[in-house]
């Protein structure tokens, strides 16, 4: 599809530098556009392009300001990141749409598929199953007994969803995501054996849900696992069973979060962070890549990082003194030997 640049601009506010007619086909990244293709510069260590790219159109900031000339039309937006989001979306939205029951899927008879639905084929849709409108399951998708699922929600190819699970309106599930295994209880006994512990609850995924593939949310224990209202999960995430994760919260790649922990709202979580079991994390916390925490972060919208997690402003301090440590354990041996000299000398 072709747009240019007065159209994209009307759509997102922005205002034009440059030719208003100019047309774009495709987007871009800055550093590799080619002509007739739309670009953004959100980031300022990739200002530098901006006067290099060959795309035709780019997207910045509003109080960006120039410092030589540059050969593409520019618009100028309030946050040029969102505003490129904007345009992937409607993009996307401005595909051509799947819909309709493959004669290969299996569908209960007892399950409801709401209306313009999609259902590929090998997909399986269990008993007093409920899809909401417009929802898509793709091929090989896995639909327990008793699941609901909202409208809009998009489930891709080898999802599992267990049986009794509720997802809201606009979830998407990516690709060999489980969603309501078994939580990781077992009883020791005497003979340092292990007793399961029946799994009985499930997994709630509030509207807006959005969980990465190869990623796996537990059934609670009892009561639920509960996924607020447009968190993000990246791919290759674990969260256990009886876990509460506050709205608008987003979590990083490998990242794993033991059982009965409660997340607040609008927290920040980085790659491959660990929340030990039983735990509170308060809102707006921001946990930098590989941080393990294994007590209660009480403290609103602060910044840790380490293990066990420190703030970080103590972390950087510690962290100095980390890598100093080989020089300062030269200079205890030193002096140890300067001591025992002085001894021997008495």
């Amino acid at each position: 599809m072709e747009f240019k640049a007065q159209i994209i601009a009307a759509f997102l506010n922005g205002e034009i530098e440059g030719d208003a007619d100019v047309a774009v086909t495709n987007v871009a990244k800055i550093e590799e556009a080619t002509p007739g293709t739309l670009a953004f510069l959100a980031n300022p260590k990739y200002t530098p392009y901006l006067y290099t790219t060959k795309a035709s159109i780019v997207l910045i900031n509003k109080d960006l300001q120039l410092e030589q000339p540059v050969s593409c039309t520019l618009i100028r937006v309030a946050d040029a990141y969102s505003a490129f989001a904007s345009l992937l979306e409607l993009y996307q939205n401005a595909k051509a749409q799947k819909s309709g029951i493959s004669p290969q899927a299996f569908i209960e008879s007892s399950a409801k598929v709401g209306e313009d639905a999609y259902v590929g084929p090998f997909a399986y849709i269990g008993e007093n199953v409920t899809i909401g409108k417009n929802a898509k399951i793709y091929p090989h998708a896995y639909i327990g007994d008793n699941v609901t699922i909202g409208d809009n929600a998009t489930i891709y190819s080898g999802v599992k969803i267990y049986h009794e699970c509720v997802l809201g309106n606009h979830v998407t599930i990516h690709a060999s995501t489980v969603i309501g295994a078994d939580g990781f209880g077992f009883a020791p006994s005497a003979d340092n054996q292990y007793k399961k512990i029946p799994q009985i609850g499930n997994v709630i995924l509030e509207d807006y849900v959005e969980v990465g593939a190869n990623s796996c949310i537990d059934r609670a224990t009892m009561g639920s696992t509960i996924i607020r209202k447009g968190v993000k999960l990246d791919n290759l995430i674990q969260i256990a069973h009886n876990v509460e994760v506050g709205q608008n919260t987003v979590i990083a790649a490998q990242s794993g979060v033991a059982g009965s922990v409660k997340i607040g709202a609008n927290c920040m979580f980085g790659g491959q962070t660990g929340v030990s079991g039983h735990i509170t994390v308060a809102d707006g916390v921001k946990l930098t890549a590989q941080t393990g925490v294994s007590n209660s972060l009480k403290k609103e919208n602060h910044i840790y990082g380490g293990t066990p997690a420190i703030e970080m402003s103590n972390f950087h301090r510690s962290s100095i003194h980390y890598k100093n440590l080989p020089a300062l354990a030269t200079l205890v041996n030193q002096l140890k030997k300067e001591i025992e000299a002085l001894k021997a000398n008495k």
